[in-house]
């Protein structure tokens, strides 16, 4: 099949697909490494909201998506930055979000995003104002029965003079936490608010504050996503975390060498790219946990490049890159995003996700995908 693309000058060149759509292979209970994808939603593109106002969300793809996910067999991180949490989806609209997953998924792997986005940074003038905003949401969802997933404030970043207030505020918010969580560091590059997180500038001074954390609060901690794009300094923090306490790697780059791990270690995952390769890493995983080290990269090797081109940056856009390619697939009827986030990458940008997507074998229907790539481009006028 051909199709009729720009190239980087706007001259038209004919494209032949060549992928082949990789075939579900849901996991099985227990697999290898335990696998998050941080799930995106859907926008009602019929709302008379304006981009800038309350998002309205198209409950019925939304959950759509999510039952997908389930269905093979990969975990849902509910409510996090995918799902556009500071970028558009509110606090109010977070927990219905939550509330509804859980209801209509209750035996799924979910853990749910708990922050303190209720509270505008600029009006925290204490650690108590944060330490308030956590329990709102922390209780919140376990009132509803949901797993937590603690994710890093803008507000704390803000407030916060020193490495001992990022431990006071988390020793407060873990002691209420029914079961363990998931802590997330994110790194400016998603989010420039969250600049000289853990309250030091350097990433060895963060890290000490961090495993500090979890080392007072062992107990209460499954985990920590860290989300810096930066591997090395992931398996630094990976061999140093305390037995028992998984790495979920947050890395978008360098996925596949960080799970497969090596002699001394290997890190789960949680990961935004991870609801477009949902396919390919419940096919990878599989392989993983049957010993075949090959297969797994063979599968997810190929996928790098349009992960690397999707959380290009400005990292914290990678969202649009991730809803056009669940457009093209099906899993939408419309390419409308919450704060019209759409428009936040180039022509070019789409161009070569929908190339990467098919030499990956991720276009599950490459003749819809085609149709659609079609509408995209008589947009743009080609």
């Amino acid at each position: 099949m051909k199709i009729t693309l720009p190239d980087e000058h706007g001259l038209p060149n004919d494209y032949t697909l060549i992928g082949t759509p990789i075939e579900a292979d849901p996991l099985e209970p227990n697999p290898a490494r335990v696998v998050f994808s941080a799930a995106h939603v859907v926008a009602d593109p019929f709302t008379a909201n304006d981009p800038s106002g309350r998002a309205t969300l198209d409950w019925e793809a939304t959950m759509a998506f999510r039952r997908h996910l389930a269905g093979l067999g990969i975990g849902i991180a509910e409510a996090m930055d995918t799902a556009q949490r500071g970028m558009g989806l509110d606090w109010q609209g977070a927990l219905e979000l939550i509330t509804r997953t859980r209801a209509e998924l209750p035996d799924a792997l979910v853990f749910n995003g708990a922050g303190t986005d209720q509270l505008d940074p600029i009006e925290a003038t204490s650690l108590d104002d944060v330490v308030r905003a956590y329990l709102e949401q922390v209780e919140a969802i376990q009132n509803v029965g949901g797993r937590i997933i603690l994710m890093a404030s803008r507000a704390l970043a803000h407030v916060a003079r020193s490495p001992d207030d990022y431990r006071t505020v988390y020793r407060k918010v873990l002691a209420v936490c029914d079961q363990p969580v998931i802590l997330h560091w994110l790194g400016e590059m998603f989010d420039p608010a969250l600049r000289g997180y853990w309250g030091s500038s350097t990433f060895e001074g963060a890290l000490e504050t961090a495993l500090a954390v979890i080392d007072e609060n062992v107990s209460e901690v499954d985990g920590i996503k860290i989300s810096l794009l930066d591997k090395e300094k992931e398996i630094v923090m990976r061999r140093r975390l305390p037995e028992g306490v998984k790495m979920y790697t947050g890395d978008d780059f360098n996925y596949p060498e960080l799970i497969a791990g090596d002699d001394r270690g290997y890190s789960h995952a949680l990961l935004g790219i991870f609801d477009p390769l949902a396919v390919a890493v419940g096919k990878a995983i599989g392989q993983l946990g049957r010993g075949d080290v090959d297969g797994f990269r063979a599968t997810l090797d190929p996928t790098v490049p349009l992960a690397r081109l999707i959380f290009r940056a400005p990292t914290q856009y990678y969202k649009t890159g991730v809803v056009f390619l669940a457009w093209l697939n099906g899993f939408q009827d419309h390419f409308v995003m919450l704060g019209g986030a759409q428009s936040m990458r180039p022509l070019p940008y789409f161009v070569e996700s929908f190339k990467l997507a098919d030499q990956s074998g991720l276009l599950r229907d490459p003749d819809l995908a085609a149709k659609r790539m079609r509408t995209l481009l008589a947009v743009y006028g080609v």
